[in-house]
């Protein structure tokens, strides 16, 4: 039976993030879905796996949104890692790409484009200015991929003209561009008469070769938007294509005299004239071949963050969306899909109108599913939408498919009322758990460190504003420079805004978009919520006060962007308005992603750990009330959304972040050992130009960060190379992510030979080297609690509100840093086999002493693994008190209440009580010290207020039963007698 209750809606319990690629191919995770059943994992949560370029690491630059990643598997392949899902009742939540695709030769939309313009009939799919501000490029698209001047890598002979089946084609390197059918004719022209007399005019070969020449003719101009006209040119040139094939393989003549011809307008080497030829034919064609630094000024069609080789689709076009989502529906329909994950929507034109489509969809396309399995006739699409329309207007609240946006949330902001999606994909909790673990009190005392060390005081909002205007300025100045064309069109119209100059209006844009707060608004043409209002109108005012542009200029885009037409506005002009909004509002989140997170997060490095997507670096940790607070709001609001620790987009893993973390609570012992490693390391530091390096700032990024990524045991020498290069890949990224002193467009090469020349000698694994040995010993104490710091996040992400998810591998030890070291292959043979070992000491000895065992034994691993394990299956058997049950922080007392961090979820009459350790330098000094009875803990108590004294408590962990003691009327948990054996605790009411 089809079912009617959209409440049927199916939650994941927990996810897995699975990152599919060359190297984890389906057939891989149908071997690992039964460990991750064993591990209590619901659903995988796929990386896009649709058709991506070829050696596409991450799925993300997808060309061919109908058909599966050949690289990663077959559709037979697919079919059995599903099966496998199903066999252990396992959902699987996909990651869809709906703002981009990747424009190679392998993306036959965009192949088509460039081949036909803007008559293409895919020209709708892709944002491109076809009238744009430089008017050579009228109907044309700037395509900046060359690696030179176009003149020279023309007379280098670095763009091949060919003939291949029919069609005409110029290759740069690995790219293929189409020539339009329409210029065959500069080729086929060419020489023709020689081609006569060899051939003669009678010959039906050379009969035929005139009749194509005179059939390119009469094709319509590529600039034809008659639909008539249109199919009539699909029709023609593929006709024309088929005839010159055959043509060409009939007779040796035609043969010789294209090959000819092909070779000819490849010209020669040293002889400039003879290039002539080509060139006319490319300055023919639909695209201009430009230089890659063009596209900072003049590139015509919008691109996901500053990245040429990947071209937004507008997928608010209903053909767009039907073509985008088609595969992805058949497999919800099939049931193969139980869950999406919608890649970057504050990309989109309208996001609130994107989900809701996608929303009715889901529906209709589960309910057509669910008809076929039960194998009735499927109801007509019509009557199941009906059906949809009904239920919403019952139930405007209703989310009848799982849906995440991947929505970064700044401090306050809250997710769009009307989304209808089940919240963000955990970077808010990321931020709020991690930050607890950071000292807080000691951040006058970082600050000291910081600004001594790198000899400046560094505002990380003010690098934020800086960034923000270097990113508009130098990376995505096109985009910026259309904004303000676009709104001096809109000032013309208006004798009251018409004589504001064009560069005025520029930098009014660009002062706004680096001082807005959030990364974009959602303005519809419905109206201007209350919440956008307050963001635009700081944004305004900061600007005005920042800049020499007259107010007059600002209060005309802030009316602007917050629709306040004049009176007696034409529809056409609040048309215009609009659409100028909603490109502003697609620009706004790029310019803070690029300047925020892929830039100031690298200049900024107070502690690195506090360097995260959403976070706010400048805020020196999290209040464990505010912690509560926000998972307080997260089981009333947004109860399924996911929470996370690590993502493919973290600076760096979980457990990176919480070794970083130690460091806030010993400022002093850092500030020492700082120093000290500076003055062990001054000498091998060179001058580039005037310029040491490293510079302070990087050398400071780079002890953190060797800090945090060390390896957890001693390694070989081939080991440690490997763990060299890492760092070495990751200090290049960091420096050029940072852009002061050397960039990906303008990559400072001799600056960055001698920071990796640097990095090897401090590294050097040799006897003498005192800077090692001296590392080793502090790097060692930073690791052992930051062990500890990272079993408590992981019991708090298990049992926190919200669907617990997991990045690849990070269930025991993962130390890796942004990606790509994040996407290296996983070892799950290692990790089944851990687990395997688990379960059967399990049942060979008492729990609690199993736990105090991997406690003794942390180092590999497997206390992580442990107790993912035993947390997550418990949660996954009793679903409803972690998914509806209230949230209630505890109260912890006595000598160290300040080391605890305790809270209980409660369903009726059921409870357990969470509680883990914090600033371990503080509990056990001694390193060798478990965090385990009354020395370390003293009369430290838990009040548990919903229990009298004598209440038994069972530990999930270790199976030992504790008792509530009654003191000054309120019963009480000793952490003396909760925590004997494991170093985080999770208690069920017998």
């Amino acid at each position: 039976m089809i079912m009617e209750d959209p409440g049927e809606t199916r939650i994941p319990g927990s996810t897995y993030r699975l990152q599919f690629n060359v190297y984890f191919k389906f057939l891989d995770a149908k071997r690992i879905i039964h460990y991750l059943h064993n591990l209590g994992i619901s659903d995988i949560y796929a990386s896009p796996y649709l058709k991506a370029k070829k050696g596409s690491l991450h799925g993300y630059d997808i060309v061919d949104y109908h058909t599966l990643n050949p690289e990663i598997g077959t559709e037979e392949e697919y079919n059995e890692m599903v099966s496998e899902l199903r066999r252990y009742g396992m959902g699987q939540v996909l990651d869809i790409v709906p703002n981009h695709m990747c424009i190679s030769k392998e993306n036959a939309w965009w192949m088509d484009v460039l081949e036909n313009g803007p008559g293409s009939v895919y020209a709708g799919f892709f944002d491109i200015g076809w009238e744009p501000v430089k008017k050579e490029l009228k109907n044309k698209i700037l395509l900046p991929i060359l690696g030179s001047q176009y003149g020279n890598i023309l007379e280098k002979q670095e763009l091949r003209l060919t003939f291949e089946t029919g069609a005409f084609f110029v290759y740069y390197y690995d790219h293929k561009f189409p020539i339009m059918p329409n210029t065959y004719i500069e080729i086929l022209q060419y020489r023709a008469d020689e081609l006569e007399k060899r051939l003669t005019s009678e010959n039906p070969h050379m009969i035929e070769f005139l009749s194509i020449i005179t059939a390119l003719h009469h094709l319509p101009h590529y600039t034809e938007k008659d639909p008539e006209k249109i199919v009539e040119k699909y029709r023609e040139k593929e006709i024309i294509k088929k005839r010159l094939w055959n043509l060409y393989s009939e007779s040796l003549d035609v043969k010789n005299f294209l090959d000819e011809n092909v070779r000819i307008f490849n010209g020669m080497r040293d002889v400039p004239r003879s290039f002539d030829f080509l060139d006319k034919l490319l300055n023919e064609q639909v695209y201009r071949l430009s230089h890659w630094s063009v596209a900072t000024d003049e590139i015509n069609y919008r691109r996901f963050f500053d990245i040429n080789d990947l071209a937004a689709i507008r997928v608010e076009n209903p053909a767009v969306f039907k073509e985008m989502h088609t595969l992805i529906f058949k497999m919800i329909r099939e049931g193969m899909v139980t869950g999406l994950r919608v890649d970057h929507p504050d990309g989109l034109y309208n996001p609130s109108e994107y989900f809701k489509r996608l929303q009715m969809c889901c529906f209709l396309h589960t309910r057509i599913g669910q008809g076929e399995k039960a194998g009735e006739n499927s109801r007509g699409e019509a009557e199941i939408l009906k059906q949809y329309d009904d239920l919403l207007s019952s139930n405007p609240q209703m989310k009848p498919f799982y849906i995440i946006g991947e929505k970064i949330l700044i401090k306050g902001e809250k997710m769009p009322d009307d989304w209808p999606v089940f919240s963000t994909t955990g970077y808010a909790f990321l931020v709020s758990v991690n930050g607890i673990f950071v000292e807080t009190a000691n951040a006058k005392a970082f600050d000291g460190i910081y600004t001594r060390t790198v000899k400046s005081k560094l505002n990380f909002q003010d690098i934020v504003y800086e960034k923000k205007k270097l990113i508009m300025e130098i990376y995505m100045s096109s985009e910026i420079n259309n904004l303000g064309h676009f709104l001096d069109e809109i000032s013309e119209k208006n004798r009251h805004t018409r004589d504001f100059t064009l560069n005025s209006l520029t930098d009014a844009i660009k002062e706004t978009i680096a001082f807005f707060p959030v990364y974009r608004t959602y303005i519809t043409p419905s109206g201007v919520t209350e919440r956008d209002m307050r963001y635009i109108e700081h944004a305004v005012s900061k600007a005005k006060k920042n800049t020499a542009v007259s107010e007059s200029v600002f209060d005309f885009l802030k009316d602007v962007l917050t629709l306040k037409y004049p009176e007696s506005f034409a529809n056409d002009n609040k048309k215009e308005w609009i659409d100028f909004v909603m490109r502003f509002q697609q620009i706004t989140g790029p310019v803070m992603a690029k300047g925020s997170e892929d830039t100031s997060l690298y200049v900024y490095n107070r502690l690195i750990s506090l360097n995260e997507v959403g976070g706010s670096p400048d805020r020196f940790g999290t209040p464990i009330e505010t912690f509560h607070g926000q998972n307080i709001e997260t089981s009333k609001f947004w109860p399924n959304a996911l929470i996370a620790t690590s993502t493919h987009d973290s600076k760096r893993s979980e457990d990176v972040r919480m070794r970083i973390n130690v460091l806030s609570e010993i400022p002093d012992e850092w500030r020492e050992y700082l120093i000290h490693w500076k003055r062990l390391n001054k000498k091998k530091r060179v001058v580039v130009d005037g310029q040491t390096v490293p510079d302070p700032n990087e050398e400071y990024l780079l002890y953190q960060t060797l800090i945090g990524a060390w390896p957890v045991e001693s390694t070989n020498t081939s080991e440690h190379e490997v763990f060299m290069r890492r760092i070495k890949d990751y200090m290049l990224k960091a420096l050029r992510e940072a852009k002061v002193n050397t960039s990906w467009k303008n990559p400072n090469i001799a600056y960055e030979n001698a920071m990796m020349n640097y990095i090897e000698i401090i590294l050097k694994n040799v006897r003498g080297n005192q800077f090692l040995k001296d590392f080793h010993l502090f790097q060692k104490k930073i690791s052992h609690y930051g062990m500890y710091n990272s079993l408590s996040q992981t019991l708090l992400k298990v049992t926190s509100p919200g669907i617990p998810d997991f990045y690849n591998g990070t269930e025991i030890w993962d130390f890796s840093l942004v990606d790509p070291d994040n996407r290296r292959p996983v070892n799950y043979d290692i990790r089944i086999n851990m687990l395997e070992e688990l379960k059967r000491r399990e049942s060979e000895i008492p729990l609690w002493e199993l736990a105090r065992e991997l406690t003794m034994q942390r180092e590999n691993g497997k206390i992580k693994l442990y107790l993912i394990y035993k947390s997550l299956n418990y949660r996954m058997k009793n679903r409803e008190l972690f998914e509806k049950g209230e949230y209630v922080p505890l109260t912890a007392i006595g000598e160290k209440e300040y080391n605890v961090c305790t809270f209980a979820r409660c369903v009726g009459f059921r409870n357990i009580v969470i509680t883990v350790p914090r600033f371990f330098t503080k509990l056990i000094p001694q390193i060798d010290t478990p965090p385990f009875g009354y020395e370390v803990w003293k009369d430290t108590s838990i009040v548990i207020p919903f229990a009298g004294a004598g209440v038994k408590y069972r530990n999930v962990l270790t199976d030992e039963i504790v008792t509530t003691e009654e003191k000054d009327g309120a019963a009480l948990l000793l952490l003396s007698e909760i925590m004997k054996n494991f170093p985080v605790v999770l208690l069920e009411k017998i």
